[in-house]
C-alpha cells in the first residue's frame, strides 16, 4: 500500500479532533495489533482433519470454520470502519477486544460445529476492528508498510504455527492465535486519541444491512449455488435501489460509478480467491502426490509463502515508478500462472511455486490496487472506499476455502 504522503493520509479513518495532537503510536505496536489476525485466519490450513475429527464432521464441513471467519472479516471491516468514524477509536477498540475474548471463550468450549462457527465469527469481527484501527493510526507510507509486512509475514507463518500449536496443545488453541493482538491494546489506548468525533449524518442502517445480506449471499454461492445466487441477486437489487435513493449513504453511489474503483476491487477479490483456494489446496495435493509429512509440507509452504511475501513488498515499492498497465500486466500474468501451474504441473514440488506466485500476486495486488481504488475517489469518500475495497478483498478469503473444499476436500 504505497503512494505519496498525501494519498496515504487518506487511509486515516478517524477524524481529527481539536486540541493537542496525541502521541503517535509506535508502528510496531500497530503491527502487533493487526498481524495476529492473519495467523488466526491461516492457522487452520494444515489441521482441518484434526478439527473435523474433534467435532465429528467431515473435512469439507470443517472448512466452514475458515469460511465463516473470512465472512465475518469481510462484513466486519466496513461495519467497524463505520463505528470508528461515528463513535471514535476507543469504542471500536473496546468492542473489538470484547468480541475476540467472547469468541475465543466460545471456541474453546464448543462441542458442536455451529457453536464453534459462532466463536470464529466473533473472533473475526473483532479482528476486523483491530486491523481497521491499526490502519487508521498509520499515517505514513513507512508505518503502513510495517503493518502490512507484519500481516503478510504472520499470515505466511500461520499454517505451520497452527500445525505446531495443535500438535502441542489442541486445534482450539491454534485457532485462538488472533487473541495475541490484545497485548497491544494498552499501549495503543495510552497513546491514541480515543475521543468520539463530531456527529455527522445519520447512520445508514438499511444500507449496512443490505450490504451484509449481499456479502453473505455471495459467500454461500460456492456451497449452495442456486439459492445463494438468487438471494444475492435480490439483495443486490434492493441495495442498488437503496443507493439510488440515498446516494451518500453506507455505500456511496459515486464509488459504484467509478470504473477504476470497481475494477480494482473486483481484481483484488479475484486474486484473493485464488490465493486462499490454493492455500488450502496445495497442502492436500502435496499429501496426495508425495510422501512428505504434514510438518515437512508446512515448512516448505512457509518458505514459499515468505518468498512470495518478500517479492510482493518489492513490487509494491517499485509500483510507484511503473506505469499502471505494466503493474496490472504483472498481476494478471502471475495471478493466472498460479492456478494453471497447480492444475497442469507434472512435478509435485513445483506446487510450492504455486504458493509463492499466489501470495505474491494477492499481497502486491492488495497494496497497489488499494491505492488505485482510493485515489480514484473523492477525498471525503476515501475512508469509505478503503472499507468497501477491503470487503471485496476479504470476500476472496471466504470464497477461496469454499472453492478448495469443492475441488480437493470433498
Amino acid at each position: 500500500m504505497s503512494s505519496s504522503t498525501a494519498t496515504t493520509r487518506t487511509h486515516t479513518l478517524a477524524r481529527p479532533t481539536a486540541g493537542p495532537a496525541p502521541r503517535q503510536v509506535p508502528a510496531l505496536w500497530l503491527a502487533l495489533l493487526a498481524a495476529p489476525v492473519a495467523a488466526g485466519a491461516n492457522s487452520a490450513v494444515l489441521i482441518l482433519p484434526d478439527m473435523a475429527a474433534s467435532l465429528g464432521v467431515g473435512a469439507a464441513d470443517a472448512t466452514w470454520l475458515v469460511t465463516v471467519f473470512a465472512w465475518a472479516m469481510a462484513v466486519g471491516t466496513p461495519l467497524m470502519a463505520g463505528l470508528l468514524r461515528r463513535r471514535g477509536l476507543g469504542a471500536a477498540l473496546k468492542l473489538s477486544a470484547a468480541l475476540i475474548v467472547a469468541g475465543t471463550a466460545v471456541l474453546a468450549a464448543a462441542p458442536w460445529l455451529p457453536l464453534a462457527m459462532a466463536g470464529r465469527a466473533a473472533q473475526a469481527a473483532g479482528g476486523a476492528g483491530l486491523v481497521t484501527a491499526a490502519m487508521s493510526l498509520a499515517g505514513s507510507v513507512r508505518r503502513m508498510g510495517v503493518i502490512t509486512a507484519g500481516f503478510g509475514t504472520v499470515g505466511a507463518v500461520g499454517p505451520l504455527l497452527g500445525s505446531t500449536v495443535a500438535g502441542a496443545a489442541s486445534w482450539r488453541v491454534a485457532l485462538s492465535a488472533g487473541a495475541v493482538a490484545l497485548l497491544a491494546l494498552p499501549a495503543v489506548m495510552r497513546r491514541a486519541d480515543l475521543s468520539a468525533p463530531p456527529r455527522s449524518t445519520p447512520f445508514d442502517g438499511r444500507g449496512a444491512v443490505l450490504l451484509v445480506l449481499t456479502a453473505t449471499s455471495l459467500v454461500l454461492v460456492p456451497r449452495h449455488p442456486l439459492p445463494a445466487v438468487a438471494a444475492a441477486l435480490v439483495s443486490a437489487a434492493l441495495l442498488a435501489l437503496h443507493v439510488r435513493a440515498r446516494p451518500t449513504g453506507f455505500v456511496p453511489a459515486a464509488l459504484l460509478r467509478s470504473r477504476v474503483f470497481v475494477l480494482s476491487a473486483a481484481l483484488a477479490c479475484t486474486l484473493a480467491t485464488s490465493y486462499f483456494a490454493l492455500l488450502f489446496t496445495v497442502p492436500q495435493l502435496l499429501r496426495d502426490r508425495t510422501d512428505w509429512s504434514s510438518s515437512t509440507i508446512g515448512t516448505y509452504q512457509l518458505v514459499a509463502l515468505l518468498v512470495g511475501s518478500a517479492l510482493s513488498m518489492a513490487l509494491a515499492a517499485a509500483a510507484g515508478r511503473m506505469t499502471r498497465p505494466r503493474v496490472l500486466t504483472i498481476l494478471l500474468a502471475f495471478g493466472a500462472a498460479a492456478p494453471l501451474t497447480a492444475v497442469f504441473t507434472p512435478w509435485a514440488p513445483l506446487l510450492l511455486l504455486v504458493a509463492t506466485l499466489a501470495v505474491f500476486t494477492t499481497s502486491a495486488g492488495q497494496a497497489t490496487l488499494a491505492v488505485y481504488a482510493t485515489a480514484a475517489t473523492p477525498t471525503a469518500q476515501r475512508p469509505t472506499a478503503i472499507g468497501l475495497f477491503s470487503l471485496c478483498y476479504q470476500l476472496g478469503g471466504a470464497f477461496g476455502p469454499a472453492v478448495a473444499a469443492a475441488i480437493a476436500l470433498s
